[in-house]
């Protein structure tokens, strides 16, 4: 028994090893393709679920794709809606893993993880590493697959071990029920759908259950999923909650209505299988194994989340209402205070790059825009001659300080992860977006300072000293308002315009400087006013190449 129990649970061992490493390998070699994939979905709901299914049969996990969702909508880089059209297709995505199970490829597992184990390890380079990593991960799954199949052999002639399954037939309501829940329960301990489809087929294969025990526990998988999406969502904004309750909703209630259906479920599957695909009876027993079954169950999986996608695709609408509906809005949890330090990211999802570093640019992006509200109502202020119209700048100043040392923070830790070389160029020019709009924020901070100390001293410009404050404070506000849009949009085609944009500012600081001499000689300008000027539009040029910076970060040069 000892025997049986240490290989059971060490093949399940190198089994969730194996899809590990197979799907952080498959993440990294595919590096920010992903993130960039699921930042484009559009608002048609099926192109979402087509990217869902698309990006869970690369990386082999539903789970690290929820965990990514969740992570982007508390970003704000994608919406509920969205979301929840990338989930539905996520479902399907992750049955390729069943699918790639109850292929018979055992016998190729010792040659996967030695090719794998020789490019990890002897071939030095950074995407053979991670290919290697792939290979490792899917010969150690199929080689922990069949030893964990082979460590449950015994059990099933084992009288205690029989009678405890007997209570595992979905021949009622209530033993359905009780399969369902068992497969939720299997699934939320692992953490892994798929560790516990592998376990079903496993035991399905050694004939210790039956097709239909083993649909019912796969149901109950799909509900177990979702848990990992529910505690990526803790502590996060009320959107990424919606989400991971979304994804509840949609597993849930999908398992409710196969189980109304049941019997005819099993029957579509059965002859999917057999008639359309040419195998054997599910249960057919052949040298005390049943080797048709694997791939049954791997069928009534895909047809489950293709049948529900159909269903809530048509639906989602009133999903997302009933899922809004479940997780009402409150200011007062939400603890909403526009000014807090940090807004998006979250340290959890350091180990997830790809979520992480989204994180941090919808961090950065609010840096910007704290710049140009900060701006605006300082410009302003000349006019309005006010001193409480100065006051607002300080709170947000205080603000950039605070984000651009979370950040950096937080761009470190990522840093000392293993990661990819693009996402280490992303993180350094992240790191130089964020320095440098903190930068921008103290040349703002020096505005309100000179625009104050014109109004305390009730000194005026001239009529011409005005007109050239207003058009270079306007360009420099162009130039915020462009590096902002560059990398909302990661546009890197920024650097023309930008370029366009230094070189105008720095000429106009010049010939404003020269006709301001050109007003003190003729007495238009006063001393006091101009000294301020002439700092204005020194500040002012400093603020062009600040941005600038900017948009050389966005553009990836000189990161």
């Amino acid at each position: 028994m000892v025997t049986v129990v240490f290989q059971a649970f060490g093949g399940l061992g190198m089994f969730l090893y194996g899809m590990k490493i197979m799907s952080e390998g498959l993440q990294k070699f595919a590096g920010n393709r992903l993130r960039h994939i699921l930042n484009m979905v559009s608002d048609n709901r099926f192109v979402g679920c087509g990217v869902g299914t698309l990006v869970t049969s690369i990386i082999q996990s539903s789970s690290a794709t929820s965990v990514m969702l969740v992570g982007f909508v508390d970003a704000g880089l994608i919406n509920l809606t969205q979301a929840v059209g990338v989930i539905i297709g996520a479902n399907i995505g992750t049955t390729m893993t069943a699918q790639l199970i109850a292929f018979k490829i055992t016998a190729y597992a010792l040659p996967m993880i030695a090719i794998g184990v020789f490019i990890k390890f002897f071939t030095g380079h950074t995407k053979w590493i991670y290919l290697g990593d792939v290979l490792l991960g899917f010969g150690l799954v199929f080689f922990g697959l069949s030893t964990m199949s082979d460590g449950l052999a015994p059990l099933k002639n084992e009288p205690f071990f029989i009678s405890f399954l007997t209570g595992f037939h979905a021949n009622t309501i209530i033993g359905i029920t009780l399969c369902v829940l068992t497969g939720a329960a299997l699934t939320m301990i692992l953490q892994s759908s798929s560790a516990t489809v592998g376990i079903t087929m496993a035991m399905a294969f050694q004939g210790m259950i039956n097709f239909e025990t083993s649909v019912a526990l796969i149901m109950g998988e799909n509900i177990g999923t979702t848990i990992t999406a529910q505690l990526a969502s803790i502590g996060s904004n009320i959107n990424a909650r919606r989400t991971a309750n979304a994804h509840t909703l949609f597993n849930t209630i999908g398992v409710v209505i196969i189980i109304i259906f049941f019997p005819f479920f099993i029957e579509i599957v059965q002859y999917l299988t057999a008639a359309l695909m040419n195998f054997g009876p599910a249960d057919q027993i052949v040298n005390g194994e049943r080797p048709n079954i694997s791939r049954y169950i791997a069928n009534s999986h895909t047809l489950f989340n293709i049948v529900n996608a159909m269903i809530f695709l048509f639906a989602l609408p009133y999903l997302v209402k009933m899922t809004i509906w479940l997780t009402p809005f409150s200011e007062k949890n939400e603890g909403f205070d526009e000014f807090r330090k940090i807004k998006f990211i979250d340290s959890k999802y350091v180990e997830t790059p790809a979520v992480a570093l989204g994180q941090a640019r919808a961090e950065i992006i609010r840096m910007g825009e704290a710049v140009e509200t900060m701006y605006d109502d300082v410009i302003r202020a000349i006019k309005s001659r006010k001193i409480k119209d100065l006051s607002k700048w300080r709170r947000r100043e205080d603000m950039l300080d605070n984000l651009q040392r979370e950040i950096t923070k937080f761009l470190v830790k990522i840093m000392q992860l293993p990661i990819t070389s693009e996402e280490s160029t992303e993180i350094s020019a992240l790191t130089r977006m964020a320095n440098n709009f903190e930068r921008a924020g103290d040349e703002v901070e020096h505005i309100a300072r000179l625009i104050e100390r014109l109004i305390e001293q009730n000194l005026f410009f001239s009529e011409e000293g005005m007109n050239d404050y207003e058009t270079i404070s306007t360009e420099v506000r162009n130039f915020l308002t462009l590096v902002n849009i560059g990398i909302r949009n990661e546009d890197r085609d920024v650097m023309e315009r930008a370029q366009e944009l230094e070189i105008l500012i720095d000429h106009m600081k010049e010939e404003m400087k020269d006709r301001h001499m050109m007003r003190l000689k003729s007495g238009v300008c006063k001393v006091d006013p101009g000294l301020v000027m002439v700092d204005l539009f020194s500040t002012f040029e400093k603020l062009g190449d600040l941005c600038f910076n900017v948009a050389q970060a966005v553009a990836g040069r000189k990161v």
